[in-house]
């Protein structure tokens, strides 16, 4: 028996919440990469480790959701997809507890990073959910209705 979903669009204030926790979380840690003290090395490295994990989330979102029902992609991919993952987690985590900063700018750095992760998840979730919903929808107009005939 297949899995059956019960699909209702997001509303509004959802989506404009969802969309600006992303900027906000993107221009906090853009902010944070741009006046953070020390060698620009050290900055360089944060803002690709930022995007690393940026894009390492939306990998993840993705697989977990495209296997939901059952593994659609390869082991190989979904294992690739997890390394890519926790490396981005580690490398950035390591890198940012190198730095030779306060405390306070590395804590600054460590939150902003970790909400652009959380925003990361729940913006591809709910781009995902709009995108099945249209596509359910798609799919109910265009199937056509079972017409009985009484003899």
């Amino acid at each position: 028996m297949a899995t059956q979903y019960i699909m209702q669009r997001d509303t509004n204030g959802w989506r404009l919440q969802v969309w600006f926790s992303f900027g906000l979380a993107v221009a906090a840690c853009g902010a944070g990469v741009v006046q953070l003290p020390g060698q620009e090395l050290d900055r360089a490295f944060l803002a690709l480790g930022l995007f690393f994990s940026l894009f390492a989330s939306f990998a993840v979102a993705k697989t977990v959701r495209d296997n939901r029902d059952g593994q659609i992609d390869t082991a190989s991919w979904v294992m690739t997809v997890w390394i890519a993952f926790c490396a981005a987690v580690l490398l950035t985590a390591w890198g940012l507890w190198r730095m030779n900063i306060p405390v306070w700018e590395k804590s600054y750095m460590l939150v902003s990073w970790l909400f652009l992760v959380s925003a990361s998840f729940t913006l591809a979730k709910t781009l995902r959910d709009a995108h099945e919903v249209a596509l359910m929808e798609r799919s109910s107009v265009q199937m056509p209705e079972q017409v009985t005939s009484s003899n």
